[in-house]
């Protein structure tokens, strides 16, 4: 076979990528679903991702996508179909419900961008499940689900209000997305028993890890600190991300009241920014900013001096976030305010570039962020080893790869179904 052959698997099939998150977002699941499409488009395969308008994580719609209601766009060989949906700027079991059943109504009713040879989902949103499995059942084609982030378990563990009864419905809704898929993927192998237990059977199961989707830092970092006001004798303790109700981002602000000498900083956006905005009123040593622009969204984690990751205490086996993989490139030491039992705890031991603590235990936190600033030479060495893991283990290619063995195992099991 020569080097061609091998890099194009997928040559002329006809493949589907279903994601509510897709780019322009910079954040979340919208830049694995983008850049596994794109990869797949340079590999010879047809493309079309079914997708919803820019939202994530403000929870706003983009600008640009206001007065839009369906749309045909190519980004990087793919052709991007876009269907509006309604955007809870608050969250709540019904809004999150309503936010699904729109996705849900336009996505189906919607004609279907053209008959694909096989069906890739990305969960959440569990809308986005349902549609791929009813698309793939449609065309008889092979079905391929992955986990990112498991609803029913959010609902139940996030403290969202009506969570108990989202919990159920959104359970029964990832039974019916993921019982009939050829094969489920799952991020992290944590998910596993909860997949099981919705009835898939283990052996079609696979772990594809989310890879490192942006470039390592390359800013002088005193420079990246003063620009951004930051006193190079105050240790900053940064978060980056989705500012919501799972991240328990409240034990971050009361770190800041224990400690006037730290700089607590929260990058990003979500539907709990304003809450924490109040919750941070009359603390100086709170700053909030915008997200960072993909040309130095690493420069900023560099300049930190320890990157957090919170977690409510509730949170254990649905979610692994994202961010960990940003975070781990940047160079810097991570401490991880989560459940130890967690698929997020494991991720961090696992990597070596941090330490856990107590979720929602301020005084632990800042213990923890305390020691690693008065050793740099010890925090310099745990944040290298982020950088040494992702070459192991995250890189984009092995990625990219894993999917590649994903899909070719998917359709190579239904012989030449849908060719």
């Amino acid at each position: 076979m020569s080097d061609g052959e091998r890099h194009r698997p997928f040559e002329d099939r006809r493949l589907l990528v279903v994601s509510t998150n897709y780019a322009p977002e910079v954040t979340g699941i919208g830049p694995y679903a983008t850049q596994l499409a794109e990869h797949w488009a340079q590999s010879g395969a047809r493309v079309r991702a079914l997708t919803g308008m820019p939202h994530y994580p403000s929870w706003r719609l983009d600008e640009a996508y206001r007065s839009v209601w369906r749309t045909v766009e190519v980004r990087g060989g793919v052709g991007v179909h876009r269907r509006r949906h309604y955007v809870p700027s608050r969250q709540s079991a019904l809004r999150r419900a309503a936010f699904e059943a729109s996705v849900l109504a336009t996505g189906l009713l919607a004609p279907p961008p053209g008959r694909p040879d096989a069906v890739i989902a990305q969960m959440p949103s569990l809308a986005g499940g349902v549609i791929g499995a009813r698309l793939a059942r449609r065309h008889r084609v092979p079905y391929i689900p992955v986990v990112q982030d498991l609803m029913g378990a959010a609902a139940a563990q996030s403290g969202i209000r009506g969570g108990d009864r989202a919990a159920t419905l959104a359970a029964a809704a990832e039974r019916y997305a993921l019982s009939g898929a050829t094969l489920v993927g799952v991020i992290h192998e944590s998910f596993v028993p909860r997949v099981t237990a919705l009835g898939v059977d283990p052996g079609r199961i696979r772990t594809v890890p989310n890879w490192t989707h942006v470039q390592g830092p390359t800013a002088d970092r005193a420079a990246t600190r003063a620009r951004l006001g930051w006193d190079p004798a105050t240790p900053v303790l940064l978060h980056s991300g989705n500012m919501g109700l799972k991240q328990g981002l409240e034990v971050l602000v009361d770190t800041a009241r224990l400690a006037p000498d730290l700089r607590v900083v929260l990058m990003g956006d979500g539907n709990q920014r304003d809450a924490l905005r109040t919750r941070a009123e009359g603390l100086p040593n709170v700053d909030f900013l915008e997200p960072a622009g993909a040309g130095e969204f690493t420069d900023v984690l560099a300049a930190a001096d320890v990157l957090a990751v919170t977690q409510r205490a509730s949170v254990l086996d649905m979610s692994v976030p994202s961010k960990l993989t940003s975070y781990f490139v940047s160079g810097r030491p991570v401490v991880a305010s989560v459940a130890d039992e967690g698929g997020t705890a494991d991720e961090v031991r696992r990597s070596g570039a941090g330490v856990l603590v107590a979720p929602e235990d301020p005084a632990a936190l800042l213990e923890a962020v305390r020691k690693l600033a008065a050793d740099p030479v010890a925090a310099g060495e745990l944040g290298a080893e982020g950088p040494a893991y992702v070459a192991r283990h995250l890189s984009r290619e092995a990625g990219l790869a894993r999917f590649d063995d994903l899909m070719t195992e998917a359709l190579d099991g239904r012989g030449s179904t849908g060719r």
